[in-house]
């Protein structure tokens, strides 16, 4: 059994990421063995999570993957772990619009049997924190709330006085946090600034989180809450495993070489997507689309996940012997899976700039933020699903591509409002939905059997 805490919070930047990646830092760095784990579709933060514990920072999302898999997905992520650290999106009760306590903090607390750490931004507050906290114990009886962590506290005087009105809440206050701007991580229109664009300063504010936690909360009886958690009962999810995943890896033949985009310039991506393409068959080579002139050898098919090509568009153009290698690989007919920013890596330009070329269609940066769960239905065949197929994804971002979707769209959209979106062209498979190939792992099978019977770059 692995001792577990959801880290929440009443509601978006409050501080969850800091308190979450400071105790991660903290705990590995007493030796325990920590797993990093984040409800939701969110990439970056992630990112951060794995700097503090050197394990893959790993996403629960019951919208995309399915309650069913939150349990399984946990498992397998923290298998061998001495201690699991969930942290939470917006408020703790706040899921997928319209969906009641779906894709919640909540829920995945309740399908993990986790105890919930509420981090409660206490800059503006004294008294009043502890209707606040007694609000969101007893909303829903099912959610454990063990602890408080106070973060932003002013002074002696404003601790005392939060301590003194939480007494009576019968929650315990496991943590008291003072304002620190060395623990802030810098933002931009999409959120915090990935890890791979800070490098060295990103380390920096990790180590800096872990000074602040270890300095003002109560590691002893935060590990002692994690440890209460009871036995799950989940068999952990496998990439291998008939039930959960593809069944390709023993099939003779030669196993295709995918080639996976990475770099500052891409750095959205799932740790289960590369285990399901390994587990289908194939040999995963990532590349730098910002230092790499040329495709990985022998490349059959090409993952183009997300990030920020909008930060690195003078770059990406400036390489254009790899912008020529991945038309030809297009032009070719082999597959290739975009999301997001591989869309606009792949269009005719980007805010002016020349990209891929694959695509007839331009792209350029928004004031408009497009964001949310989307419920998709493959309307073309192509490399990742027949027509007709069923996915759910997620959409972030703030450019717009003209036009919208091709001749042969890659999705229709039911919500927010019905349109179909991205492109079907040859093997190519290009669209701003981003999917969690957990929840649906013949994605991975097929684009995999498409890419051994493909050509070869």
């Amino acid at each position: 059994m692995v001792a577990r805490l959801v880290i929440a919070a009443p509601s978006s930047g409050a501080g969850k990421t800091t308190v979450a990646t400071g105790l991660m830092a903290a705990f590995a760095g007493r030796g325990l063995a920590v797993s990093p784990h984040k409800v939701g579709p969110d990439y970056i933060d992630p990112g951060y999570h794995a700097l503090a514990t050197g394990r893959p920072g790993r996403n629960l999302d019951a919208y995309m993957c399915g309650t069913g898999l939150v349990a399984p997905l946990f498992e397998h992520g923290a298998r061998g772990c001495d201690l699991a650290v969930v942290e939470g999106v917006m408020g703790l009760y706040d899921g997928a619009a319209d969906q009641g306590e779906l894709a919640s903090t909540a829920q995945v607390a309740k399908l993990l049997k986790a105890p919930v750490v509420l981090v409660v931004d206490a800059s503006s507050q004294s008294r009043s924190v502890a209707a606040l906290v007694h609000g969101f114990a007893s909303w829903d009886p099912e959610v454990r709330i063990g602890g408080v962590i106070l973060n932003k506290v002013a002074t002696d005087r404003h601790e005392h006085l939060l301590r003194e009105a939480l007494g009576e809440s019968g929650v315990p206050v496991l943590g008291v946090l003072r304002r620190a701007p060395a623990v802030a991580t810098p933002s931009r229109h999409l959120g915090l600034v990935p890890v791979a664009e800070r490098q060295a300063a990103a380390v920096e504010a990790v180590a800096a989180q872990a000074e602040q936690v270890l300095a003002g909360c109560d590691l002893e009886g935060l590990l002692a809450l994690a440890r209460s958690a009871p036995e799950l009962h989940a068999e952990p999810w496998d990439a291998h495993n008939p039930a959960t995943g593809p069944q390709s890896a023993d099939k003779p033949g030669r196993r295709p070489v995918v080639a996976v985009a990475g770099g500052a310039a891409f750095t959205f991506s799932y740790a289960e997507h590369t285990e399901l393409l390994i587990a289908a068959g194939a040999d995963v080579v990532t590349f730098d689309p910002l230092r790499d002139e040329a495709l990985p050898e022998g490349t059959s098919g090409l993952v183009i996940g997300g990030g920020f090509p909008e930060m690195y568009g003078a770059e990406l153009s400036a390489n254009e012997p790899l912008r020529k290698a991945v038309a030809a690989l297009a032009e070719a007919g082999a597959p290739i899976a975009a999301e997001c920013a591989g869309l606009l890596y792949l269009a005719r330009s980007l805010d002016g700039t020349p990209m891929c070329g694959v695509l007839d269609a331009d792209a350029r940066m928004s004031e408009r933020l497009t964001l949310g769960y989307r419920d998709a239905v493959a309307v073309s065949d192509s490399v990742l699903a027949p027509t007709g197929a069923r996915l759910r994804g997620h959409e972030f971002h703030r450019t717009v591509i003209e036009p919208g979707a091709g001749a042969t769209p890659a999705w229709g959209l039911r919500q927010p409002e019905r349109r179909v979106e991205g492109f079907v062209q040859g093997g190519v498979h290009a669209s701003y939905v981003h999917t969690h190939w957990a929840g649906a792992p013949e994605v991975a099978a097929r684009f995999v059997e498409r890419c051994a019977g493909g050509p070869a770059a």
